[in-house]
């Protein structure tokens, strides 16, 4: 199973200002100041060697969606955040005018999860087929008020895709085109709901927007959702601080909470995720490093792989 990363940022997009870069030009120059960098290849070796992922990359500003490939010829997607717009044209170029049948499973319908729908490709081809799922009972309504005028210029029912909407039982797993799907209901306004996706003896679970408290009894009965999951996705939005304090019940978890939670279920992989719009990539790396360091020190007999989501990332389990 192969799972692609299209969005990863919460509530709302965000880009990096011309402060951002300038910022990052500077402490380059500064760290490459008496480097013999006179060919490309050399810059190239230096930035593999010598700086922050935070300055050679970016974890982006698309909001959710994320992508997996159970095998076979159809497409599975999480969310249409404004990730959805890279992620369609990705199909558009893939399919090359063939048809095509796209799986959508929607956690709910807050904004930064279905903004990306008016601007999915394939939406707008007779050739792609798109079956949306989902546990709350207005996912259809939620996608068709977004495209009414006067907020776009499209409206739903001229989309050229036939459109089909399924609603799931939480806690009730199905089958949709040979991957086992099992949804249960998470702690978030208006009600989000985690996914579990079983296919080819791997598991991945997408669970985000989803506040938890840390009653140990209510710890261990949500664990169970990502009982040894090969890679958990999880919303990792706020410190642990914030999320018990100033932002409790604001529907959002944390890193540390993330971490506690793979353990008692022994997942293998955890990837931090739904990050924060006012973070910047420093800020979220040097989170990823505590976190890190944090799963070190609580490390039982397995270890847990801890990594940051970011736009473009594509992990193979």
């Amino acid at each position: 199973m192969r799972v692609r990363f299209w969005g990863t940022r919460g509530s709302i997009p965000v880009s990096l200002t011309w402060r951002d870069v300038r910022d990052r030009l500077v402490q380059v120059l500064l760290k490459a100041n008496g480097a013999a960098l006179d060919t490309p290849e050399k810059a190239y070796a230096f930035a593999e060697r010598h700086l922050d992922f935070s300055l050679t990359h970016t974890f982006g500003g698309h909001t959710s969606c994320v992508e997996f490939e159970p095998g076979g010829d159809e497409y599975f997607v999480c969310d249409m955040g404004s990730g959805a717009r890279a992620f369609g044209a990705h199909v558009l170029a893939r399919q090359a005018g063939k048809p095509a049948t796209i799986n959508v499973f929607l956690s709910h319908v807050h904004w930064d999860h279905i903004m990306g729908f008016p601007f999915f490709g394939p939406a707008y081809s007779s050739r792609c087929r798109i079956r949306v799922y989902g546990c709350n009972d207005v996912v259809e309504e939620a996608l068709r008020r977004q495209q009414d005028p006067p907020s776009f210029p499209v409206p739903f029912s001229q989309l050229a895709a036939p459109i089909e909407f399924f609603t799931l039982e939480p806690g009730t797993a199905c089958e949709v085109s040979g991957v086992t799907v099992t949804p249960w209901l998470q702690l978030h306004a208006g009600d989000s709901f985690g996914f579990r996706f079983e296919a080819g003896g791997r598991t991945l679970v997408y669970s985000t927007d989803s506040e938890h408290r840390l009653a140990q009894d209510e710890l261990a009965r949500f664990a169970e959702n990502f009982r040894a999951a090969d890679l958990v996705i999880f919303d990792a939005m706020y410190s642990l601080a914030d999320s018990i304090s100033v932002k409790a019940d604001w529907g959002h978890s944390s890193n540390v909470v993330g971490v506690e939670l793979c353990q008692l279920a022994r997942a293998r992989r955890l990837a931090l995720f739904h990050h924060e719009p006012v973070n910047s990539d420093a800020a979220i790396e040097r989170i990823l490093k505590e976190t890190q360091r944090l799963e070190q020190l609580t490390r039982g007999v397995e270890a847990l792989e801890v990594i940051a989501a970011y736009d473009g990332l594509e992990i193979d389990l």
